[in-house]
């Protein structure tokens, strides 16, 4: 499920401490959804996080606002 709040997570430590490694772990999750998740129409979740074609035809519909 593409939930927001790992990521929002990374944002507040990365305010908090300073620590450019949170900022960079952001970046990692956003390049990953767009390499991993990205459909011919939309986003979807991984059934299966060891197998990349393992798309669900569906996308949350948080997900525009909260994730991406």
């Amino acid at each position: 499920i593409l939930r927001p709040e790992t990521v929002e997570a990374f944002y507040y430590l990365n305010k908090l401490t300073g620590d450019p490694i949170y900022r960079e772990w952001g970046w990692e999750v956003f390049q990953s959804i767009e390499r991993y998740c990205k459909t011919q129409y939309g986003y979807g979740s991984l059934t299966d996080v060891n197998n990349p074609n393992s798309v669900q035809d569906r996308m949350e519909s948080f997900f525009m606002a909260e994730t991406l």
